[in-house]
Parts: C-alpha cells; sequence; structure tokens
C-alpha cells in the first residue's frame, strides 16, 4: 500500500525527547531495519538539523542517510529507490520544489511513491505530497503553493501553532479560492493511506487534524474516514 504521514509541526527537529511519531513512522515499515533517507533542502541542507536526524534515526535502529543538493549530489533514482522511508524536512517549500525540480527528484519520488516506499515529513516535507499547500515561504506572508499533487487536496501545517495561518485559511476559503483544507496542527499527523486520509494521529495532549470547510460560517469536522490515534 502507499503511504504517507504528513505531521503539521514538533517532532527531532525541535527536540529529540521520547521521539512518538518518529517510532510510529519507524513502525509503519515491514522491514526489520530500514532504511530511511532524510531530505533538508527546505534548510538548504542545513548541517545540525541532519544532525539530529541521524540521532533521532539511529536511535530508533534504522539505517539513515542524507541527500545534499548544495554539495555533491549522488545518484537519485538509485538511493531514493533503494529506500523503505523518506523524510522530509520542513522550511522554505517554494525553494525546495524548485532544486528538486531542476534535479526531477519530483519524478523520482512519485515513482517511489508507486513502488510502496513510505513518503514522509514536517511543515514543508508536510504539504509537499498535496496538490497544494499553505506555506509561508515569503517573509511577509501566506500563501498558496502548487505542490507535487500526489494526493488531491490542500494543506496547511503548523494550523495552531503560527497565528497566520488560521486568518489565511478563513480568507481563502471566504474567497472561494479553495473549497476545502486539510489542517494539521503541531504535534499532529495526518497519515494517508492509497492516497486517502485513513489516521489521525496525536502525538502530544489536545492535537488534531481538521477539515476546514466554509458552509453558513467556517467549520472544522472531522476528516471523513480517518480514525483518532494518540501516541
Amino acid at each position: 500500500m502507499k503511504q504517507i504521514i504528513a505531521i503539521g509541526g514538533g517532532g527531532f527537529g525541535r527536540e529529540i525527547k521520547d521521539l512518538k511519531i518518529e517510532k510510529y513512522i519507524v513502525d509503519q515499515s515491514k522491514a526489520r531495519t530500514p532504511k530511511i533517507c532524510f531530505i533538508p533542502t527546505a534548510t538548504g541542507d542545513d548541517q545540525v538539523y541532519i544532525d539530529t536526524f541521524y540521532e533521532a534515526f539511529n536511535s530508533l535502529g534504522c539505517k539513515t542517510s542524507h541527500i545534499n543538493f548544495f554539495k555533491r549530489t549522488i545518484n537519485l533514482k538509485e538511493h531514493i529507490l533503494d529506500q523503505d522511508i523518506i523524510y522530509v524536512g520542513g522550511g522554505n517549500t517554494k525553494s525546495m520544489l524548485a532544486v528538486w525540480k531542476e534535479w526531477q527528484l519530483d519524478k523520482i519520488l512519485f515513482e517511489a511513491y508507486n513502488n510502496k516506499i513510505i513518503m514522509s515529513g514536517v511543515s514543508a516535507g508536510a504539504i509537499c505530497w498535496f496538490k497544494k499547500g499553505i506555506t509561508d515561504s515569503w517573509k511577509d506572508n501566506q500563501a498558496t503553493l502548487d505542490c507535487l499533487n500526489f494526493v488531491d487536496g490542500v494543506c496547511c501545517p503548523h494550523y495552531d501553532e503560527e497565528p497566520e495561518r488560521i486568518p489565511y485559511v478563513k480568507e481563502i476559503l471566504v474567497n472561494k479560492e479553495i473549497n476545502s483544507c486539510y489542517a494539521i496542527e503541531g504535534y499532529a499527523a495526518l497519515h494517508l493511506i492509497d492516497d486517502k486520509p485513513k489516521y489521525n494521529v496525536s502525538f502530544k495532549e489536545d492535537t488534531s487534524c481538521h477539515l476546514v470547510t466554509l458552509k453558513d460560517s467556517i467549520e472544522h469536522e472531522n476528516i471523513d474516514g480517518t480514525i483518532r490515534i494518540k501516541l
């Protein structure tokens, strides 16, 4: 089955503590020692972020690697298609996608996704899989960005964490720029199976994912077909 685990915020990039969501991701793989590749393009391959990734996932018994785009770059297709899990870090989504497309990584990742390699990530690494994502790649404003379109829908991370998010989602719903939005709070993740939302995963008290729509007013609903999981 195809899987995407989209994290709204939190995890090893903030602190290495209980690694709840990281363990959840690893547990979705059938491999005894999962191969997991970190793609930190959205932070310009920040070395501290890379080091933290290795510390986190090495402690979970994974075979870890990462991809650089701002040093010499490995054979992408060969490496990606040999993985069990891909984890994409947060940062500037627009810049990340531009680099990926230049290297044709978007096409390689789509092949990997269809080969049942698990796609996961936080913030930029959450929204990139959807048709569109809500991003703060621009310093002074939120924007709706075309993403990889592996799955349909519009996704917004950090929904409860950053004050600009909720008003922006409301604005684009009212202006009929979108019909609905998957809103993922910090310390929550939306786990999609075969292109459809299946699990609403919380790894901190009172966090969740919502489907945000405009009817008579802005409504936050449970995402159809999803099962709540508390880690």
